[in-house]
C-alpha cells in the first residue's frame, strides 16, 4: 500500500497539532494515530469512560481540518440506520404521479440515488475529498454481535454494500475510529482489521494540564482537583472519576468562585465528578477529608 500524504511531520508534530486543539495527548496515543493516519487502518481506542477516547476522535478531525462523521452505536442498532435508509414517501409520490401520467415506474426507476438517504457509513464512503472524512464508531461495545459483524466489509475493504445497487467502495477512503468502553469483549475478526490503543487515566500533571486548557483554570485549582480525582480513583467507586468528570469538577469549583478543593467545597460539588448516589455515600461515609492531602 502506498503511504497517502499526511500533514504531519512525525508524532511530535501530530501532538503539538492536537495540543493546538486543546487535546492533549501521550506519546503513545500519539503515535497510534499518527500510525492510523499513514497506514489508512482503522484504529480501535478502549478503556475507560471518560478517558478522551471521543474527543480524540474529534480532534483528529479538528487538525486534519476535515469533515467528522460520528455514528454513535446503541443495542439494537440496525444496518439500515448505520448506512442508508430509502427514501419511501418520496417513491410513493414518484408512482402517485407517474400513475397519474399514466406511466409505470419499475424498481430500476425507484431504487437509485435519488431515493436514497445516506446515513453515518454511507456518508464516510461518500465522502468526496479531497482530504478523507474521519468516521467516528463511537462505543461499538454497546452494539449487538451482529452489527459488529456488519462492519467487517467497511473496515477490511472501506466498502459497503446496498442491496438494490451493488458494492460502493470509497474513492477517499476515511479514516475510521472505532471506541469501546469494554463493556463486552469485542471479536477478533474486528480487532484484526484495527490498529489498538489502550487509553489509560492520565496522571496527575496531565489532567491537570488538561483542566488547564479547557476550562482556563488557575494552576492551584486545576492541580487540586487533578490530584482529588488521583485520590478518588484509590477508592473503590462503581465509576471512578475520568477526565471528563475532572474538566466537570474544576468548572463546578470555578462557577462557585472556589480556588482550591477543601473539605467544603469537596462536600458541596461531590455531583459535578461523581454519577452514582452509592459512590458518593461511599465518599461521604470515608469521610470528604480523604480528598485533601498533599500526594497526588
Amino acid at each position: 500500500m502506498s503511504e497517502p500524504p499526511s500533514p504531519f511531520r512525525d508524532a511530535a508534530a501530530l501532538r503539538a497539532e492536537l495540543g493546538s486543539v486543546g487535546y492533549l495527548a501521550d506519546d503513545a496515543l500519539t503515535t497510534a494515530l499518527l500510525l492510523a493516519v499513514r497506514m489508512q487502518q482503522p484504529i480501535l481506542l478502549e478503556g475507560e469512560p471518560g478517558v478522551g477516547k471521543t474527543e480524540a476522535g474529534k480532534a483528529l478531525a479538528a487538525v486534519l481540518d476535515t469533515r467528522l462523521i460520528r455514528l454513535q452505536c446503541y443495542e439494537g442498532l440496525s444496518a439500515a440506520e448505520a448506512l442508508y435508509e430509502w427514501n419511501y414517501p418520496r417513491q410513493l409520490l414518484a408512482i402517485r404521479l407517474a400513475e397519474s401520467r399514466g406511466a409505470v415506474l419499475r424498481d430500476a426507476d425507484l431504487f437509485t440515488d435519488e431515493y436514497l438517504l445516506e446515513r453515518p457509513l454511507l456518508a464516510a464512503i461518500s465522502h468526496p475529498g479531497p482530504r478523507p472524512a474521519v468516521l467516528l464508531i463511537d462505543e461499538v461495545d454497546r452494539a449487538d454481535d451482529e452489527f459488529e459483524a456488519f462492519l467487517l466489509e467497511l473496515l477490511a475493504d472501506a466498502a459497503i454494500t446496498i442491496a438494490e445497487l451493488g458494492t460502493r467502495r470509497a474513492m477517499v477512503p476515511p479514516i475510521v475510529v472505532l471506541t469501546s468502553n469494554r463493556t463486552r469483549d469485542l471479536h477478533d475478526a474486528l480487532k484484526r482489521r484495527c490498529l489498538y490503543h489502550w487509553i489509560a487515566y492520565p496522571d496527575a500533571d496531565r489532567v491537570a494540564a488538561i483542566i488547564r486548557r479547557r476550562v482556563n483554570a488557575a494552576d492551584q485549582l486545576a492541580a487540586a482537583v487533578a490530584a482529588s480525582v488521583g485520590r478518588l480513583r484509590r477508592l473503590d467507586l462503581t465509576k471512578p472519576p475520568g477526565v471528563a468528570e475532572a474538566i466537570n469538577w474544576a468548572m463546578a469549583l470555578q462557577v462557585l468562585g472556589l480556588s482550591t478543593v477543601d473539605e467544603s467545597a469537596a462536600e458541596r460539588t461531590l455531583g459535578a465528578v461523581l454519577k452514582y448516589s452509592e459512590d458518593v455515600k461511599a465518599v461521604r461515609e470515608a469521610g470528604t477529608t480523604v480528598l485533601v492531602g498533599e500526594d497526588g
